[in-house]
């Protein structure tokens, strides 16, 4: 097992690569690979396990009543998958999960997981870090899909990125921003050149100088 990748794992920050072995020695855990393409969980699938990326990465996709398969998202090493979804009374994958390259996984079992989070506050505060982490993203999600048409959400992501600046520098990519939208990557280019073409900003790369914040403002209301 490469305990180097786990060090730089959101549930083992703080721990040093000895105090991550030694950790993971006391309790049972299994490594399994996947190869590229093949089925890791279906949506509905029970949770029983804590599931963190070693080598590879894995995409999270559903299929919706038209049929179309959606990406929801990708979760790379050492990315853990579903965390969230290992306590509680609904405990089941919301999708399904795929490897894209051929990926590897450590898996926790729960009793084990629960004797890890027991057993070192560092690993248990990590945890609690990372679900919290989690929620505010999906909180913050939600209120973007309120908003009808992409301008309408970018204007809006720009402007809380900005705060009381002109000058700000876009934190995600555009593929980032289209998936975090819920729309084709597309869409969210055509929606920056549109916003530049009405001289409502000025982009360089990830750079936006905001020319016109109450027109900017504006297109938050639907």
């Amino acid at each position: 097992m490469d305990y180097n990748i786990l060090s730089h794992s959101p549930l083992f920050r703080g721990l040093r690569i000895d105090e991550i072995e030694s950790t993971l020695s006391s309790i049972h855990t299994r490594t399994k690979k996947y190869k590229s393409g093949g089925l890791i969980f279906n949506s509905g699938d029970n949770v029983n396990s804590l599931s963190i990326v070693l080598e590879g990465f894995v995409k999270g996709e559903m299929i919706d009543y038209a049929g179309r398969v959606i990406k929801i998202e990708d979760i790379r090493a050492p990315g853990a998958i579903a965390p969230a979804f290992i306590f509680g009374n609904n405990n089941r994958f919301p999708v399904s999960v795929i490897a894209v390259p051929d990926t590897e996984l450590l898996i926790i079992d729960k009793p084990d997981f629960l004797k890890l989070l027991k057993g070192n506050d560092i690993i248990l505060v990590n945890f609690l870090d990372m679900i919290s982490n989690r929620s505010q993203f999906l909180s913050d999600k939600i209120k973007f899909l309120n908003f009808k048409t992409i301008k309408s959400k970018l204007a809006q992501y720009i402007l809380e990125l900005a705060g009381n600046r002109t000058d700000v520098r876009l934190d995600r990519t555009q593929s980032d921003l289209a998936d975090y939208f819920g729309v084709a990557r597309p869409s969210v280019g055509r929606a920056l050149g549109d916003l530049e073409e009405l001289r409502i900003i000025e982009t360089s790369g990830k750079n936006i100088r905001i020319l016109n914040r109450q027109q900017l403002a504006a297109l938050t209301i639907d």
